[in-house]
């Protein structure tokens, strides 16, 4: 068996409940934990196929609401190309350490944001559209992860469930098949990288199913407040490993970040919790 493989399935598994939930949030749980163990320039090339397939399957199962939405997030996807071709330079460039600690400190922010429910709807929708794409295809050829900033964005501007749904599986389409011909060109798509799809598939597979069925038996804003606080202990975790690999800081004081992460993360928990108690 390949060196943590079963680590990379249960990760994996645990990502895929969480995408079959949300629509989203398979590489913001994969990406913080596999890094742990394996680069960036390894992983993001198998994550990266393996999501077209799986963003086909959830605009295709949306599909209903595709001609509702798809003008309005049409900007976004221009925005996409020229972002993935300077995130994939970047990816070809910048040391694997370095990389790592730059998507996670480009993570955690975006992850609290989430946490604590940031909510700010954005009129000038068009406008903000290519430079918001833009961002997000840099961010994602570097990290594999869009959810959270999509996230942020897409639920203020009113869409209904299954509109939100389409809307993340029609950029995040665009964004993935992008991104696979970027690293095809760049020859990141190696033989190593591949050999990690068939242990990472199958949880793809049987998780996206049982998170679809479990978040009908919860509410999705509980569903996803836990995964966000989980998401963001990992990073911070993540962080403070880094800090010390890179001997930025040196000994158990690198996990003083992880401890803050922690410290700020439980008082979003406990607000959101006495707010829908008192609901």
């Amino acid at each position: 068996m390949p060196q943590h493989a079963i680590e990379l399935v249960c990760i994996t598994l645990f990502a895929a409940i969480v995408n079959g939930g949300l629509g989203y949030g398979f590489s913001s749980i994969t990406v913080p934990l596999a890094l742990l163990f394996l680069s960036n320039r390894v992983l993001n090339p198998a994550l990266v196929l393996i999501e077209v397939a799986l963003n086909a399957y959830v605009l295709w199962v949306n599909r209903d609401a595709l001609p509702k939405i798809w003008k309005r997030v049409a900007p976004i996807v221009v925005g996409l190309l020229p972002g993935v071709i300077v995130g994939t330079m970047i990816v070809t460039r910048v040391s694997p350490a370095w990389l790592k600690l730059g998507t996670y400190l480009v993570l955690l922010p975006l992850i609290l944001f989430q946490a604590a429910g940031f909510r700010r709807p954005i009129k000038a929708e068009k406008a903000i559209g290519v430079p918001f794409g833009l961002g997000l295809g840099v961010l994602y050829s570097v990290t594999t992860i869009s959810g959270p900033p999509l996230a942020l964005l897409l639920n203020n501007q009113g869409l209904d469930k299954r509109e939100f749904r389409a809307a993340l599986g029609f950029i995040r389409l665009a964004e993935s098949s992008f991104t696979a011909i970027a690293y095809l060109t760049a020859g990141l798509i190696t033989t190593q990288s591949n050999l990690l799809i068939p242990q990472i598939l199958p949880s793809v597979l049987i998780g996206v199913p049982i998170g679809a069925a479990l978040i009908r038996q919860m509410k999705v804003e509980t569903f996803r407040r836990i995964c966000m606080s989980f998401d963001a202990w990992i990073v911070g975790f993540g962080v403070s490993t880094v800090l010390q690999d890179t001997n930025t800081v040196r000994g158990a004081a690198a996990y003083l970040f992880l401890v803050a992460v922690i410290v700020i993360d439980g008082v979003l928990l406990y607000r959101f919790f006495s707010a829908h108690r008192r609901i």
